[in-house]
């Protein structure tokens, strides 16, 4: 399940925040990590990428000085930049994202929660046990819950975003003076789509943390260690585990398949897309709504989609490509006559073909509905998972796409083409829409920044 290599070595645990000795959301992250014995010139390259917030392996790409590790478990992502991590980084193996309803009324201790939870985001980032060196007090709380202890990084990446329920309660009051910051596109919130079964509790949430590894225990010590944290400022409202990441966020990533058996997001925005397309359609910008505390962030728009996998499996293959609208082996668009290896997957579809006068790609067919041809441009940086939670009463799996998707104005790109799948998508057929949310991520965090949100909440 982890994909773990050797855990086994001995490693000095590290002050957990707001505790004697380790620390509390001023401290220095220690150099003392979750392997402990990091050769010299490893934990020198691990620190200049906690101080220069652009260096390390920003993005997956080795600086010019040193080649980023070829195993993803050596790996570690800066966490200070201007955006936040764990959006272009390429997609990892494992996710655990929690959302969490604030349950103070005082916005100071929203503040020291988030400075907290940046402290303990940042040691975790670069390998590090929250809190630094353990205590030796057999009577103290440990600061760390020690399940990742002697773990690699493992490509771990943070996330921070706030809901829209964050700014104003249900009734519209403003929770911490800071309503008049909301953006718009919160302001507005999600609109209602045909076919929708939402449960409520596991939708929607004030705080949201996504936390990707390519080891699940390490994404999972993430989540664990920073709702311990939040204990008596904010509780859990939902989680969702995630397996088998369902796109790739970077052209040196193969495109995975979904649990349909279909490459999923072969056209999806990817960082290698550069600062421009990306800032046309995932980054907030300074003249946007909210832009002024916002610019560097983005929307993380969060769909639940169980997947009716058994109706799915009794279907022949040429209704399964008619669906999807491309090839199950290759990953090829229809209009490939004979794909026959992994590139024809990459072939733009001509969605204007015709055979005996029917279009090539049928009209309700998936790749069609949601192309960016077919959505006056529209384009989103996807990031999905794929999730099982046992079986149902029916004696049917219970499994699905958790989807997440980045933009820059959902108003603008998700909605419209949600809009568009939920009407005319064949594929909506084998799907249910169980859960749904929408959060601001926060800008980056800049290399003087002591807490997620420093300027929205400042």
């Amino acid at each position: 399940m982890t994909g773990r290599r050797d855990h086994r070595e001995d490693a000095e645990p590290a002050p957990a925040p707001g505790q004697a000795g380790g620390g509390g959301p001023d401290a220095a992250p220690r150099s003392v990590g979750r392997r402990g014995l990091l050769s010299a010139a490893g934990a020198g390259i691990l620190a200049g990428g906690m101080l220069g917030g652009f260096g390390g392996f920003a993005g997956g790409r080795a600086s010019a000085e040193e080649p980023a590790p070829s195993d993803p478990l050596d790996r570690s992502y800066p966490l200070r930049g201007e955006h936040q991590q764990g959006i272009t980084t390429p997609a990892q193996d494992y996710l655990f994202t929690a959302a969490f309803d604030v349950t103070t009324t005082d916005l100071d201790e929203v503040r020291r929660l988030m400075q907290q939870w940046l402290v303990a985001a940042e040691q975790m980032s670069t390998g590090d046990l929250v809190g630094g060196t353990p205590l030796a007090d057999l009577q103290a709380v440990p600061r760390d819950t020690g399940e990742a202890w002697g773990y690699p990084a493992s490509s771990v990446t943070i996330t921070v975003g706030a809901g829209r329920s964050f700014f104003v309660d249900a009734e519209g009051r403003d929770r911490f003076g800071i309503a008049e910051r909301m953006p718009e596109a919160l302001a507005d919130g999600v609109p209602r789509f045909a076919g929708e079964a939402l449960q409520a509790e596991r939708s929607d949430g004030d705080l949201v943390i996504q936390a990707c590894a390519d080891d699940a225990q390490v994404a999972m010590h993430a989540i664990r260690n920073l709702t311990r944290i939040a204990v008596g400022t904010a509780a859990l409202r939902w989680t969702q585990m995630g397996y088998g990441r369902t796109s790739s966020t970077s052209t040196t990533q193969e495109t995975p398949r979904n649990l349909f058996g279909y490459k999923d997001g072969t056209n999806n925005l990817k960082q290698e897309d550069g600062a421009e397309e990306l800032g046309r359609h995932v980054w907030i910008d300074r003249a946007d709504s909210g832009g002024e505390r916002l610019a560097g962030g983005s929307y993380m728009m969060i769909r639940k989609i169980r997947m009716n996998l058994e109706t799915w499996d009794r279907l022949r293959l040429i209704e399964q490509h008619e669906i999807i609208g491309r090839d199950k082996r290759f990953g090829a668009p229809l209009t490939v006559p004979d794909p026959t290896s992994g590139e024809d997957e990459f072939i733009d579809p001509d969605l204007a073909a015709t055979e005996d006068g029917s279009p090539v790609i049928p009209r309700d067919a998936h790749i069609r509905v949601v192309s960016p041809h077919t959505n006056k441009g529209a384009s989103m940086l996807r990031r999905g998972f794929n999730y099982t939670e046992g079986s149902d009463s029916l004696g049917r799996i219970d499994a699905g796409l958790f989807f997440i998707a980045y933009v820059r104005d959902p108003r603008e790109s998700f909605f419209p083409i949600l809009e568009r799948m939920v009407s005319t998508d064949a594929l909506e057929e084998y799907l249910r829409h169980v859960a749904s949310a929408m959060f601001v991520v926060l800008p980056g965090v800049g290399a003087k920044d002591t807490m997620f949100g420093q300027a929205l909440l400042s």
